[in-house]
């Protein structure tokens, strides 16, 4: 067994080359860092780098994917102790008789290094979002300076910093976090070591405006505290100046909202003035049929409302309906549909046992000659129809709903979500406790490389599996 102590990507980088090179099988490496526990035999040296022992493969060695260059510089980012063996073993594979297998999402590896990606990534928005700079005045220098400190999960300030330097390059400022901090004085980036929080500076002059702007961005109308805390985790809220207004703004809401429709401040009329007694599905679907809460109705050859069993254990979720769905007043029996039967039978899912609707109930559309061209809907209408939406969710209380494209998304997640980020997660919302997030047949059938097309249709198919999955199960 060699044991090869690892800290940084391009240390992992130089030993992994070493490593093929000599022909060390994954099964005979162990990776560590500084941070564990020294191992008994962390002394032995590394593998030996003989001549004799380059053979053949050293040609095929240095064949590896760009891909996986980028992505294996990411996932080093990741705080997780297995990251350089699994990163050992996924290189050692691509250079060992499988190049093609960072396509193949289905495979453990490939799928825990997605998952690493995700989460570094994710935590670098996190990062981007969060990070509150305080000013700091010093009296032997006429440059002011601005310190922040972060707690990430992961050992991400080298992909964060430049970000910052970018936007904030008329600015000298620090980041300080536990494990690094970086620095920039308006030409260069330097890093440094990690700071204890207790060491951050209190406050400044600055967060007075800040809480001001905070405050009137704020909308009441779109309050949701358990989805708020998920996407500003109350880990960071120490760090966070405008948290100190939330619970007298959450207070506030309701008298806000009623003074807002009151004066129609982007309300208006919604779908709520259509609302039946009776909240049936058969009752909801004959009321639809009349709405007038937005334009759309003028145009639109019909209400196109959902359809499925009433007590469907997976509720899915699409824009709008297209052309053939306004003719037929049906959801999902156009192109788009048909894919997503298909990617149902794949997924053993029969298409009688989903209830299938859309976020927008009308088709909205310009026209070009005799065609009828997609619009997207635009906020407006998607406030407007959301009442249908909340009312088939409550009628059927799904064990699972799939949002079906970035709309369908932030309709139930919030304007944040980002589908290229948490793409086939599990998320837990006021109306099922398995929300998740996937590709909508439309654009997979839009995109233009046939290899990431195929790749997005497998996607969509574990993403439907995850769905019908039984609790405990996945």
């Amino acid at each position: 067994m060699h044991f090869v102590r690892i800290d940084t990507f391009d240390q992992w980088r130089s030993e992994a080359r070493r490593l093929l090179l000599a022909e060390t099988a994954p099964s005979e490496v162990s990776f560590s860092t500084t941070d564990d526990q020294l191992s008994l035999f962390a002394s032995e040296p590394n593998v030996p780098t003989s001549s004799g022992q380059r053979g053949a493969a050293a040609a095929s060695v240095l064949k590896v994917p760009r891909e996986f260059l980028a992505l294996a510089e990411t996932v080093a980012c990741h705080r997780g102790t297995h990251r350089w063996e699994l990163l050992y073993r996924t290189v050692w594979r691509l250079t060992h008789g499988e190049p093609q297998l960072l396509q193949i999402s289905m495979d453990d590896d490939v799928h825990s290094l997605q998952q690493m990606l995700k989460a570094v990534t994710r935590d670098v928005h996190k990062m981007k979002a969060f990070v509150r700079f305080r000013k700091l005045e010093e009296a032997s220098s006429p440059q002011a300076s601005y310190v922040a400190w972060h707690r990430p999960d992961h050992r991400i300030v080298r992909l964060a910093a430049p970000f910052f330097a970018r936007r904030f390059k008329a600015m000298h400022w620090t980041i300080l976090t536990p494990d690094e901090s970086a620095t920039w004085d308006q030409t260069q980036l330097r890093y440094g070591a990690g700071v204890p929080a207790s060491e951050s500076p209190d406050g400044d002059a600055l967060e007075a405006l800040w809480k001001t702007y905070y405050a009137s961005i704020f909308n009441p109308a779109r309050v949701n505290v358990a989805m708020m805390k998920r996407e500003m985790p109350v880990r960071h809220w120490q760090t966070l100046p405008e948290t100190e207004l939330i619970p007298e703004l959450l207070a506030a809401a309701p008298a806000r909202v009623a003074e807002m429709i009151e004066n129609n401040e982007g309300f208006a009329q919604t779908a709520a003035h259509y609302m039946p007694a009776d909240t049936g599905l058969d009752s909801l679907r004959a009321a639809a049929a009349s709405c007038r809460a937005c334009d759309l109705h003028h145009c639109a050859t019909q209400t196109v409302f959902g359809e499925g069993p009433p007590r469907a254990r997976i509720v899915i979720v699409g824009e709008q309906p297209g052309d053939n769905e306004d003719i037929a007043g049906k959801p999902f029996v156009g192109p788009a549909g048909q894919l997503l039967d298909q990617s149902l039978a794949r997924a053993g899912i029969q298409r009688d046992e989903v209830y299938v609707t859309n976020v927008v109930k009308h088709f909205k559309f310009t026209t070009r000659g005799k065609r009828r061209l997609h619009r997207k809907p635009d906020s407006r209408e998607i406030f407007a129809c959301r009442p249908w939406l909340e009312a088939e969710l409550a009628a059927v209380k799904p064990s699972s709903i799939l949002c079906l494209g970035a709309t369908s998304s932030q309709a139930l997640f919030g304007r944040d979500f980002r589908i290229t980020l948490s793409r086939g997660q599990t998320f837990e919302t006021e109306w099922s406790r398995r929300t998740i997030a996937t590709w909508h047949p439309a654009a997979i059938l839009r995109m233009p490389d046939a290899a990431r097309s195929q790749q997005m249709e497998q996607q969509l198919v574990d993403d439907l599996v995850l769905a019908a999955a039984r609790p405990g199960k996945t």
